[in-house]
């Protein structure tokens, strides 16, 4: 590894970051430090290989043919020194790292948490609220939690629960329906972000989405569940979203038809890492909770 020694490991980072992002402002803000750090950096590392990496244009900086070649080693070379890192974190038993959809984890997951802490009183929980892939042979994340159909590549996909949906709203308001066809007269609260249709559980009553009735418009599933809670009107819900608040009293699923979708829950972990005791007991713990959710 002589060749290493010809420049400097901040050098190599700067060249990367540039090569990747595409210019020196977006290195620079990735990097926390100035355009004109990662400018000198980039000059210095070129005069330390002997080569241009970059050409510079009136448009901005853009890799030469040997930079594209030499950059595409370089990324490659940084993602394996990034997974390398990421293993040295995944070996404490101290920590585990779940990556969860925000509103999985408000609505259901975390009420239930504390009932993981007294069985595994030495694993400390860290959340990861978010709804992006991730692979945990790259990253810091022990486990990711996913709603889809179970295909993503490099990674271990095991399956965790259908997903069934059906209508909800408040008890007052689930009093004035009798059966499917009232809904289509009653307000509908409508999730902009959702990919799941109504027609998927209107359709086994020969019913159409297209005659329902208006109502207010969310960009979160959990303030359509609010929503509904305060009365404005019908949502279409599943398990993990609807659970506590049907237990509760606060929500009435009018009726006892559900619908299942082509999606699942899915649990995500690494497809060639061996599996810690933590990320097994956590898995265990959660199948038992998803149990206990569908036969409640």
């Amino acid at each position: 590894m002589k060749n290493l020694q010809r420049v400097h490991l901040n050098g190599l980072r700067a060249l990367e970051t540039v090569g990747r992002l595409g210019s020196l402002r977006a290195a620079a803000e990735e990097l926390g430090v100035s355009i004109g750090a990662v400018s000198q950096q980039v000059i210095k590392s070129e005069s330390q290989l002997g080569a241009a990496i970059f050409e510079r244009t009136g448009r901005g900086i853009r890799p030469t043919p040997l930079g594209r070649q030499f950059l595409d080693r370089l990324t490659t070379g940084f993602q394996t020194l990034d997974t390398a890192i990421a293993m040295t974190r995944h070996d404490s038993d101290a920590v585990l790292t779940i990556s969860v959809a925000p509103v999985f984890a408000s609505k259901w997951l975390v009420p239930r948490l504390a009932r993981y802490a007294r069985a595994h009183p030495d694993t400390k929980l860290r959340l990861d609220a978010s709804i992006g892939l991730v692979n945990p042979d790259s990253s810091d994340i022990d486990l990711a939690i996913r709603v889809g159909e179970g295909n993503w590549p490099e990674v271990k996909a095991e399956h965790l629960l259908a997903q069934e949906v059906f209508p909800v709203c408040a008890p007052a308001l689930a009093e004035t329906l009798a059966s499917p066809a009232d809904i289509m007269a009653a307000p509908i609260i409508r999730d902009a972000n959702s990919n799941i249709e109504w027609n998927i559980w209107l359709k086994q009553f020969g019913l159409d989405q297209a005659h329902l009735a208006e109502g207010d418009t969310f960009t979160d599933a959990a303030l359509c569940l609010d929503a509904a809670i305060a009365g404005q009107g019908v949502m279409l819900a599943w398990h993990t979203l609807a659970h506590d608040a049907l237990a509760a009293g606060r929500l009435v699923a009018p009726f006892r038809e559900r619908a299942t979708t082509r999606y699942s829950y899915w649990l995500i972990t690494s497809a060639t890492r061996p599996e810690p005791t933590k990320v097994r007991a956590f898995k265990a713990w959660l199948r038992s909770e998803i149990e206990a959710t569908v036969r409640g």
